[in-house]
């Protein structure tokens, strides 16, 4: 059993990274106030600062820390580029300093974003990246400053959906709440991306540090498709109407960021180094509805204040 600490806790891939490793491992949660009730312990603060790093280090003293801290969405960085350098770039490279000092295995969370999709077949760890905006540059510049603060730490270039606390943090799950009252919904049919069940990214990253990996991976799902197709497969899952899915370019788009058309990356060297093939997408998308059977969805959202 390891003493994981989460970073940005409340967040899609937070959330459920805490409940599936507290099967295994001790797990305490960084967040701003946003959690309550949680089945594991929870520290609220401000990550900014290298005083708050260092303090918050120093009292839980974990073996392996997750930085899932960011700000993901793609207008807000636009908006607010500076925010956007602190919390994508500056901190990720003082956690990582701080990590490689005090021997703490780190994983940082990156994204599939860095690529500008011009590409015509998929991206592999050794391709140069070229982002397409503000949210794709910060997290490229954090992804160099773990790198060059930390050369033992993992980045993890990840795209996943699931569960979340306020249930619009991930397209799998719009696309159910939308399509369930209704709601007509874009797909985008240029778009190409690699969707994996965030509870498999989860249980991925949980492995790769109990293998004692490092370096670059890319970790996604195995399984190319564009957004529209994604949208069908929920769709046709849960029994909704694949007709309120509208087959959309996203140049025809209103979203105010440019996407890229092609981010389809590669998991060879992901599935190499962990000896085993990667869930398929069709078992993600099972245990999503599962999960959905179940309850899950008022069970995550019975965490948030």
């Amino acid at each position: 059993m390891a003493r994981l600490l989460i970073t940005g806790v409340s967040g899609l891939l937070g959330i459920n990274l805490a409940l599936e490793a507290i099967h295994r491992h001790q797990v305490i949660g960084v967040d701003r106030g946003r959690l309550k009730s949680t089945p594991f312990q929870v520290l609220q603060a401000d990550l900014f600062h290298r005083d708050t790093i260092d303090s918050i280090l120093e009292s839980t003293r974990p073996e392996w820390l997750v930085n899932c801290a960011a700000l993901a969405n793609l207008e807000e960085c636009e908006q607010y580029p500076e925010r956007a350098r602190l919390l994508n770039t500056e901190m990720p490279g003082e956690l990582a300093k701080i990590c490689a000092q005090r021997r703490i295995h780190l994983v940082h969370i990156s994204t599939d974003a860095v690529f500008d999709g011009k590409k015509k077949d998929s991206y592999t760890e050794e391709d140069e990246p070229h982002p397409l905006g503000t949210y794709s540059q910060t997290k490229l510049n954090g992804e160099r400053a773990v790198q060059s603060a930390n050369s033992e730490a993992i980045i993890a270039r990840v795209n996943f959906y699931g569960w979340s606390l306020n249930g619009m943090r991930s397209l799998g799950e719009l696309f159910v709440n939308n399509l369930s009252v209704g709601k007509h919904m874009n797909g985008f049919t240029d778009v190409i991306f690699c969707p994996m069940f965030v509870n498999h990214t989860a249980q991925i990253l949980l492995s790769m540090l109990e293998k004692g990996l490092s370096g670059l991976y890319h970790v996604v799902g195995p399984q190319p498709m564009s957004k529209y197709q994604f949208g069908i497969e929920i769709a046709r899952k849960f029994g909704l109407s694949e007709s309120q899915i509208n087959p959309k370019s996203v140049l025809l788009s209103e979203l105010t960021v440019r996407r890229a058309h092609n981010l389809q990356l590669s998991t060879h060297k992901l599935s190499t180094d962990l000896g085993y093939e990667l869930p398929r997408f069709s078992t993600g998308l099972d245990e999503f509805y599962t999960q959905y059977q179940q309850g899950y969805p008022q069970k995550i959202r019975s965490y948030q204040q």
